[in-house]
């Protein structure tokens, strides 16, 4: 199925501390993404990026100044996204940290609900209160439900954007002790490495669908962490027993089979960390998968 398709850079990486995340979406766009989009037959607008500060500027300065970049680049995100969704285009944001994700499934989900599929290693079910570390990168699902900084929950419409019951993750296998606690009651379906080692990836893939066969329309958010690092070391945040290559695939190509994505997250690269760019490149397999790569 041809796709009119927007890409959007969002080269933050306000929501951690370590440097190199912000020039993920440099990468991506130099594993061609666009153009292996276009060979699958599909129509591929690059949107450019959204304006960033770095943290060395005096707008990203410390905590209470960080939050207010974030929260105004997740606002201009939001912005710049809802039109293409209200047309029914198929949108991709490459970050960047994984807190853009709050403005992008604000965005995917502003005028009608939707499923979310959260495909990481950890959680990112931290709120400011619980985070060992206080970065906002790991808090961007807790925010969606309404339990992060009220600014951040605000983006967009006031208010929360989704509840547990709209959100599954899959490749979970990192959690903090009280992280843990709080997503045990979050109503959030999680299925961890273990799930995918008994059950298969097949198995767990259909279902996640399966949860979320209410909803017309599901945004993915991929962090290249729920990779193995042996499969994809451009990460800040490396988590040793992640999805093979085929898992990943798999999972992607079964998605898509769904017809039912309509827009897509690709975070957290690090190419500083990477090997001759091999996540971003994956990153991109992964995206064509989405999008009706097939082998037959």
């Amino acid at each position: 199925m041809q796709r009119e398709i927007r890409i959007l850079g969002v080269p933050m990486d306000l929501g951690q501390n370590r440097r190199g995340v912000d020039t993920g979406p440099s990468a991506v766009r130099y594993a061609n993404l666009k153009a292996r989009l276009e060979r699958l037959g599909h129509v591929v607008h690059d949107e450019g990026n959204v304006a960033v500060p770095n943290p060395e500027e005096h707008v990203a300065e410390g905590t209470g100044r960080r939050l207010q970049a974030i929260t105004a680049v997740c606002q201009t995100l939001y912005d710049r996204a809802c039109p293409w969704i209200e047309a029914g285009e198929y949108a991709i944001f490459l970050g960047g940290d994984h807190s853009i994700s709050i403005g992008s499934v604000a965005a995917a989900a502003h005028d009608e609900p939707i499923g979310v599929i959260w495909i990481d290693a950890h959680s990112d079910y931290n709120t400011p209160e619980t985070s060992p570390s206080g970065n906002i990168h790991g808090m961007p699902v807790a925010t969606l439900v309404g339990e992060g900084p009220e600014p951040l929950v605000n983006i967009g419409r006031l208010g929360p954007k989704l509840d547990g019951s709209q959100i599954v993750q899959i490749g979970i296998r990192s959690l903090d002790e009280i992280e843990r606690e709080r997503l045990i009651r979050s109503g959030i379906h999680v299925f961890t490495m273990r799930h995918i080692d008994e059950l298969g990836m097949a198995v767990v893939a259909r279902q996640a669908l399966d949860r979320l066969r209410h909803f017309s329309r599901i945004h993915v958010s991929l962090d290249m962490d729920s990779l193995d690092p042996a499969e994809a070391p451009g990460v800040g945040t490396p988590v040793p027993g992640g999805m093979t290559y085929r898992e990943a695939h798999l999972l992607m190509e079964i998605l898509g089979d769904s017809g039912r994505v309509e827009s897509l997250d690709i975070v957290e690269i690090n190419p500083i960390l990477d090997k001759s760019n091999m996540t971003a490149e994956l990153a991109v397999e992964l995206a064509t998968s989405l999008l009706g790569q097939r082998i037959l």
